[in-house]
């Protein structure tokens, strides 16, 4: 079970998310704080696994809040929640698990507490070379003129777009100025190249028809073409894996 802290001047925002909170059984005790300064003072007193902290809070903000986390010995697990899409950068220079955009849905919070399980097992597990390499890696994008971040486990599949290309996730695509080549070649540890305008994530593939006059494979919901000339290398990259095409 995980302590939480919510820090947020909005009573209303704080009962929001600790009812949603509430319904995942993750979740243990729910401590609140009206304040930046109240959260500093309860976690002096009660260490919490995890912090869904508001930027905008008067005084202390969330922000100045997370460097004042920093000297702590017990490091909570952060969680911006905020109605700001433009600080984004900010909060994962200070090493969040999550940005959440208010109103917070029931289904994005289930996969803000699965990261922040992650982040907790990757804090107790032995400090390795390996380890480090496990931890998600962050992509900044750019959607209607803000920057954000995602994970790279979160990309479902590349689409080629010239010298560009569009990251897929389930929520939305991104453009970003990285030829699909480059990516082929950095990402080929969990992706594989399908045809010359898609790269699919390999633990994202939900069905496949690889016989037939024209091979596919599915994707979140996408059907995607597979070209005769990469037919055979993708099936020599599921036959190294779990997966076994359906033909």
């Amino acid at each position: 079970m995980i302590s939480v802290l919510i820090a947020d001047d909005e009573q209303p925002a704080i009962d929001e998310l600790a009812f949603l909170l509430g319904q995942d059984a993750r979740i243990g005790v729910i401590h609140q704080a009206a304040s930046g300064a109240e959260a500093i003072r309860l976690l002096t007193r009660e260490p919490v696994d995890a912090a869904f902290l508001d930027i905008h809070m008067p005084g202390l903000n969330g922000f100045d809040l997370a460097r004042a986390l920093q000297r702590f010995e017990r490091r909570p697990a952060l969680v911006f929640v905020t109605a700001d899409e433009e600080s984004a950068l900010e909060a994962f220079d200070l090493a969040a698990v999550d940005y959440l955009l208010k109103p917070v849905r029931t289904e994005r919070l289930h996969r803000s507490v699965t990261r922040i399980v992650e982040a907790i097992k990757a804090q107790a597990a032995p400090t390795t070379d390996a380890a480090a390499s496990a931890q998600p890696e962050m992509i900044a994008v750019t959607l209607g003129g803000t920057t954000r971040m995602i994970r790279r486990d979160e990309v479902r599949y590349v689409q080629a777009q010239g010298d560009y290309a569009r990251l897929h996730t389930e929520e939305a695509s991104y453009l970003v100025r990285v030829p699909m080549s480059d990516l082929e070649r950095q990402w080929a540890d969990t992706f594989v190249r399908i045809h010359r305008s898609y790269l699919v994530a390999i633990p994202h593939l939900a069905r496949l028809r690889l016989g037939g006059d024209h091979p596919s494979v599915v994707v979140g919901g996408a059907e995607l073409p597979v070209s005769r000339r990469l037919l055979p290398a993708l099936r020599d990259r599921l036959e190294s894996t779990t997966i076994r095409p359906r033909t």
